[in-house]
């Protein structure tokens, strides 16, 4: 279990207008990387971005960039993306008629790979795929849309695939990140990472901080100090 936690802000959450400016900001605040929701109004109920604003931001930023694919059908857009600059690319099984294939497809365009199973989504999907993800991301809550309320039942899950892990590792396996997203605060992070998560997504929770509190840079390190 890594003892570095990862933030991963949602720029779901951030000012579109200023999208740039907002991506250096995180940057500058302490981020590890920048969480890229893309929904396409079909596997989920709501349209956000693509390639082009990946490409976008892409030059303002060092940090990887962590692109959720919430669509459905998921192949075509992996290229894409892949040649936008994406660093990491998930997606959800459901998506996929063939999630090897998919996986694969994804670390031969050089980006690390992993799977997003959804509140409801039962573990079975992780079963013959280990060998093939970099990262695993449990939702917290629906997809769909942010600042919706932590799903409690999450922290069992956590607890469930942190085991899957850490027995794939013990047997020779490659290392697999822990992620999570969705209604990740300061009141909660220190039982998601006791759970097992080693990276956390936070959009509103970051992108809503008030300059009062030190805005990103407070917020991000409030996170920190919560998770220990």
């Amino acid at each position: 279990m890594s003892t570095t936690l990862r933030i991963a802000p949602s720029i779901l959450s951030a000012d579109f207008a200023r999208l740039g400016d907002e991506v250096r900001a995180i940057e500058a605040a302490g981020a590890d990387l920048v969480h890229f929701d893309v929904m396409d109004n079909h596997y989920v109920p709501n349209l956000t971005i693509g390639p082009l604003v990946c490409e976008a931001i892409r030059p303002h930023v060092k940090i990887a960039i962590d692109v959720h694919l919430m669509v459905e059908p998921v192949d075509s857009l992996i290229p894409l993306f892949a040649k936008a600059g994406a660093n990491i690319i998930t997606f959800h099984p459901e998506a996929s008629r063939h999630v090897d294939r998919t996986l694969s497809m994804i670390r031969e365009l050089g980006c690390k790979a992993g799977l997003v199973l959804n509140p409801a989504s039962p573990l079975d999907w992780l079963d013959h795929v280990m060998d093939k993800l970099d990262i695993i991301l449990l939702m917290s809550v629906n997809p769909g849309f942010g600042g919706q309320k932590f799903i409690p039942s999450t922290l069992g899950k956590l607890r469930a695939v942190r085991r899957r892990i850490d027995a794939h590792q013990a047997a020779g396996g490659q290392p697999i990140w822990l992620e999570v997203d969705g209604g990740v605060k300061t009141g909660n992070i220190a039982d998601i990472v006791r759970a097992g998560a080693d990276t956390c997504v936070a959009g509103s929770a970051v992108f809503g901080a008030p300059d009062a509190d030190g805005g990103y840079r407070g917020v991000m390190q409030a996170l920190r100090q919560a998770a220990q």
